[in-house]
């Protein structure tokens, strides 16, 4: 997903494997993910979505004050989705705290590690069941 705010900017979906950096895009106050190789593109994310950072994360409190993490692991995630007019894009870290994605500082550099399941499990095929084999044993 990407911001409301970033509707005016060219956009593509995140793919695993790749690196990515935090940057702001012009015409926009918002922050987000970019392609080094595209940086006027935003790279949209999935809620679900695993990410290194390469270093401890950095990000903006109110804009002001630049606050550093003890994370370098965190999933994309959406805060008040249905809430209009408001940034909700985050990164979620395994403490539970979160961090809106335009509150990140730029130039950090993010590799996606895996995407989410978009299929639900009944739609999949199954997977081969194990089998169990039961012997009895009588002693007497």
């Amino acid at each position: 997903m990407c911001d409301y705010s970033l509707h005016a900017v060219a956009s593509r979906p995140a793919k695993v494997g790749e690196t990515l950096i935090t940057t702001t895009f012009r015409g926009t106050s918002t922050r987000g993910f970019a392609s080094e190789l595209a940086p006027a593109m935003a790279v949209c994310m999935l809620p679900g979505t695993e990410l290194a950072f390469a270093e401890d994360v950095k990000y903006d409190k109110r804009w002001v004050w630049m606050r550093t993490l003890g994370w370098r692991v965190g999933k994309f995630n959406q805060i008040e989705p249905d809430v209009p007019d408001r940034h909700h894009d985050a990164i979620e870290f395994p403490d539970g705290s979160r961090v809106l994605v335009t509150q990140l500082c730029e130039g950090q550099r993010v590799t996606v590690l895996q995407l989410p399941v978009l299929q639900p499990a009944a739609e999949r095929a199954p997977a081969a069941a194990a089998t169990a084999t039961t012997t009895s044993f009588f002693i007497g």
